[in-house]
């Protein structure tokens, strides 16, 4: 596959029905005008949540999400929808969380199962104070009449649910203290508030460490379809499955005919410093009986998928030890003969969600390529992988129907968040099987999207994204105000998702052009391109972002004075690092959980193995690493400051500490920069929150509105 610098563009419009005219003036006279996304819409629209397949692919269960921002929380429900006759139902409505949703046959029949919190007692208005808190639990549903089932009633809940082939028994994590806090040391000073703490990870992302390991269960199904007592895979182990802070119930499988379980575990003595996780085969009739199957191989190893027959295990693979955004194989290993392949060797590309077809003679992923995520199918028997999806979207696969030649996936772009589609793995067409947002979408004024390649400073080719407002007229006599959009990770492809916070939708429909560049470091493009970020932070990758900057600059519709950059983590460092680079470019800039001092970050963050990989150590250990520190941190170049700087930061960022955010306002201040610095006390990396979320965005577009809109007078903060 080659990458290809054509300039195409495309164009999304609403579309109305015609009919007679006196109709079509009842239409005009009671149908609503136009409208644009905002704040609020976005944090209306429903969220498709996890989705399952029913044994004969004629039935899907899936979850939506939909937030009540006076509430300040989210309510779930599960629908059913009928593949055949394309009509959907409400199953289960308004509970507090669902997730691990799945089809399971069982004695009484086929059944839905899931893990859920109804939150009947914390809504009740009668709840009374000595009423114990409510925590998810295992449930199954009759399809046929809704009748649903609690399976466990276990203390602090559960989580991961999987429910075995033979229906017998189900699989699930739950918490098990194996450290003790201050109080178990020293019970007689019950209230001394404080830790003790004798190594690293004591706190992650976005938490605390509480002194609990999430270990892996099975409980046996009784007569009546409830759970018998959970028995603990993992007796002992101080280490979690899934693993933390990201993992779910894709990182362990049940084989096909029920007797083990393949399962993901990190379980290294340097857990901050290490990306060593490996699959585990556990033998449920004797939970001691435990094979590493991925010994050996250094980097992550997860999410085991056995085949349908039985012959093999697959799972994901990293080969560099410490990297953890490096390319991601497909290992087969033949569970007879031991022996373990690359089915991706030779592939410039990287591997997610591996499902296996029916027959057990390929599997279908989804991959990153070229600013899209595509389906992509390999055989057993060959080495050549084929695309098997298309058009400018992100597709994820969630199962291939049991007819092998069709798949369920998720299907988003920038306009619109996911739905649910049935694609066709031989000629790649597709239909949409869902329609949440529907009626919110149906008098909604829609952005211009364009996809071009620029120039780079080395001669390379850099792909872009360019979302343009939905009144948008290149060959009108004005000029809009253009926002340069730098991606976080720092490896992590700018696709066609439909993010709730960086919502280019939503920036578009605010009257702003934006350029969201695929730069130097994001997977899409080639191993070679992926890999140039690290160790180079504040180099090609920010000539490239320039670079597309300029090429937009040099547009007659785009008001070069009213040209803003803006990111998050990684996109934030960006930020910082051109607040004092930038040659007069931007008249704004907006950080979010942005790096600012690169030896404060390595001194402060959780996951070492991050910083060691992408920034080569600990600023101490050499003198030329101590001046490629001095090099790329954003902080040595304040005194070149002359830009305002909008702040944002959580407290409970624990992989970008707030104090990054912090040292970056007070550096604005002191040095008598414009700037303003929105914290959260209670929100970490993200804005989880319904009205926190709202608040980003109002706050986000009122400063974007006083520096860089055509008519602003940029105003002092």
């Amino acid at each position: 596959m080659k990458l290809c610098p054509a300039i195409s563009f495309i164009c999304f419009c609403l579309l109305g029905a015609c009919g007679l005219a006196q109709e079509t003036a009842i239409v005009k006279e009671n149908k609503p005008g136009p409208t644009r996304m905002t704040p609020e819409l976005l944090w209306k629209l429903g969220r498709l949540g996890e989705t399952a397949v029913s044994a004969d692919g004629n039935q899907i269960v899936y979850s939506v999400q939909r937030f009540d921002l006076a509430m300040d929380k989210g309510k779930s429900s599960l629908y059913l929808n009928d593949v055949k006759s394309k009509t959907h139902s409400k199953i289960i409505a308004d509970w507090d969380s669902i997730s691990s949703v799945q089809w399971a046959k069982t004695p009484s029949g086929e059944r839905v199962f899931f893990v859920g919190m109804s939150g009947s007692t914390t809504d009740s208005a009668e709840k009374k104070e000595d009423q114990p808190e409510e925590f998810p639990q295992a449930w199954s549903l009759n399809p046929a009449n809704g009748d649903t089932l609690q399976l466990t009633n276990i203390k602090d809940g559960i989580a991961n649910l999987k429910v075995s082939p033979t229906g017998t028994h189900i699989a699930f994590t739950m918490d098990i203290k194996l450290d003790q806090e201050v109080k178990d040391v020293y019970p007689d000073l019950p209230k001394a508030d404080a830790r003790i703490i004798d190594g690293l990870m004591y706190r992650h992302w976005n938490a605390w460490h509480d002194f609990k390991y999430s270990h892996l269960h099975i409980a046996k199904l009784n007569d009546d379809g409830t759970a018998g007592e959970p028995v603990d895979l993992m007796k002992g182990v101080k280490a979690d499955c899934p693993v933390p802070p990201f993992g779910g119930a894709e990182q362990f499988a049940w084989s096909p005919d029920g007797l083990e379980i393949a399962y993901t575990l990190k379980d290294v003595p340097k857990w901050a410093e290490s990306t060593n996780s490996d699959v585990f085969v556990v033998q449920i009739s004797d939970p001691t009986r435990v094979l590493n199957v991925s010994e050996g191989m250094p980097g992550y190893d997860n999410n085991p998928v056995y085949s349908p027959d039985g012959k093999y295990l697959a799972f994901h693979s990293m080969e560099r030890p410490g990297f953890e955004a490096d390319r991601n194989r497909i290992m087969i290993r033949n569970r007879q003969a031991g022996q373990t392949r690359d089915l991706t060797a030779g592939l410039d590309q990287t591997a997610h969600d591996a499902k296996w077809t029916p027959d057990s003679k390929s599997m279908v992923f989804s991959s990153e390529y070229q600013g899209t995520n595509q389906l992509f199918k390999a055989d057993l028997d060959s080495s050549g992988v084929r695309q098997v999806s298309e058009g400018r979207f992100d597709w994820s696969l969630v199962d291939i129907l049991p007819d092998g030649t069709t798949a369920l996936a998720t299907k988003m772009d920038m306009l619109r968040p996911n739905e649910l589609a049935i694609v066709n793995l031989t000629d790649s067409t597709s239909r949409v099987v869902t329609h949440i947002n529907d009626d919110d979408y149906a008098n909604l004024e829609l952005p211009i999207i364009e996809e071009r390649w620029v120039d780079a400073t080395d001669g390379q080719k850099i792909h872009c994204w360019v979302i343009h407002p939905p009144e948008f007229d290149a060959t009108a006599e004005r000029q809009w105000p253009l926002l340069t959009y730098c991606q976080g990770g720092p490896q992590g492809q700018v696709g066609q998702w439909f993010s709730y916070r960086w919502n280019f939708h939503l920036m578009a429909a605010q009257g702003y052009v934006v350029v969201a560049p695929n730069r130097r470091g994001l997977p899409g493009f080639g191993r070679e391109w992926n890999d140039q970020i690290s160790g180079d932070w504040g180099g090609q990758a920010m000539k490239d972002l320039l670079s597309a900057t300029d090429s937009m600059i040099r547009e007659p519709y785009i008001d070069d004075k009213c040209v803003a950059a803006i990111g998050a983590s990684y996109g934030g460092y960006t930020v910082y690092w051109m607040m004092g680079n930038h040659n007069h470019r931007f008249c704004t800039m907006i950080a979010h959980c942005g790096v600012f001092n690169l030896e404060s970050m390595y001194g402060s963050t959780e996951e070492l193995f991050f910083v060691n990989w992408d920034l080569g150590g600990p600023y101490w250990s050499a003198e030329e690493l101590q001046n490629e520190y001095d090099q790329f941190s954003p902080h040595r170049f304040v005194g070149k400051w002359d830009t305002p700087l909008l702040v944002i930061h959580g407290e409970k960022d624990f992989r970008v500490p707030v104090n990054q955010g912090m040292e970056a306002f007070t550096a604005a201040q002191v040095s008598g920069i414009p700037s303003r610095f929105l914290y959260y006390p209670n929100e970490g990396h993200w804005v989880m929150k319904p009205q926190n979320g709202v608040l980003w965005h109002r706050v986000f577009f009122d400063w974007l509105d006083r520096y860089c809109k055509p008519d602003s007078n940029h105003p002092e903060s």
